[in-house]
C-alpha cells in the first residue's frame, strides 16, 4: 500500500513539475520572446500599424475608415462626404443592422451569391452613385470607368486600400470641392500608389486613410 502511494505521489511530482516547466516555457518565455522580437525588429507593425496625423494616431495602415457626413434626422445611414476619397463598401452595400460603417464589432463579406437579386441592385445602385457623385464640370464619368472595387466590399468589409483606378476617377470631384487643382490631387494619387508586393503578389493599391491625410495637409499648404 505505502508502494503504491509513493508511486502516485511520484507521477503527481512529475507531473507538477512538467505542468510548471511547461507552463514557464510556452506560457511566460515563449510570449516574452515573441513580444521582445516584434518590439525590436517589427515595432510599427506589432502596435497595430498605426497611422497619425498631427501629433495623434487616426488609425490603423491595416483597417478601413468611413468618411461620411453627420447623421441625418430620417437617414439610417449617413451619406458621404465627398470633399475626400471615398473607399469600398463597407461589408455588402446598403443597410447591415450590425456594421453599417466600419464598426469594429464584426467584419464580413455579403455571402450572396453573384446571381443574388438583391446583392444584384446593391451593384447597380452603387455604381450610378459612383457615377452621380464623381461627375463634375467638364468630367464625366462613364460606366465603363467603374472598376469593380467601387461598387462591392471585401471579404472582411475593411479593407483600407482602393484601386488606383477608383482613386483616379474620384480625383476630379476632390480638386473641385477642395479648391486644388486636377494636377495636385492626381500627383497625391500617384505618389501614395502602392505597386505589387515583391513585384508579383496582390494589386497596385492606394491607402485611402493615407491618401486623404495628405489631402488635409494639401489643403493647409
Amino acid at each position: 500500500m505505502n508502494t503504491s502511494i509513493r508511486s502516485t505521489a511520484r507521477l503527481l511530482g512529475a507531473g507538477l513539475r512538467a505542468l510548471l516547466v511547461l507552463t514557464l516555457v510556452c506560457g511566460v518565455l515563449y510570449p516574452l520572446a515573441v513580444m521582445g522580437v516584434g518590439q525590436g525588429l517589427f515595432n510599427h507593425q506589432a502596435n497595430g500599424s498605426e497611422i497619425t496625423s498631427d501629433g495623434r494616431v487616426v488609425g490603423s495602415e491595416l483597417i478601413g475608415q468611413r468618411y461620411d457626413l453627420p447623421l441625418k434626422k430620417g437617414e439610417e445611414t449617413p451619406a458621404p462626404d465627398l470633399k475626400w476619397f471615398q473607399p469600398r463598401p463597407s461589408n455588402g452595400l446598403g443597410t447591415n443592422t450590425v456594421n453599417t460603417q466600419y464598426r469594429l464589432i464584426l467584419s464580413g463579406a455579403t455571402n450572396r451569391a453573384g446571381d443574388n437579386e438583391e446583392l444584384i441592385q446593391w451593384v447597380k445602385d452603387a455604381k450610378a452613385a459612383v457615377i452621380k457623385d464623381n461627375s463634375v464640370n467638364g468630367y464625366q464619368v462613364r460606366p465603363s470607368d467603374v472598376p469593380p472595387d467601387a461598387v462591392t466590399s471585401s471579404g472582411s468589409g475593411l479593407d483600407p486600400a482602393i484601386s488606383p483606378e477608383y482613386a483616379r476617377i474620384q480625383v476630379h470631384r476632390v480638386a473641385e470641392l477642395n479648391g486644388l487643382s486636377v494636377e495636385q490631387v492626381e500627383k497625391l494619387v500617384n505618389e501614395h500608389t502602392d505597386g505589387r508586393i515583391l513585384g508579383f503578389v496582390g494589386e497596385p493599391r492606394v491607402n485611402v486613410l493615407e491618401l486623404n491625410i495628405a489631402l488635409k495637409a494639401l489643403e493647409k499648404g
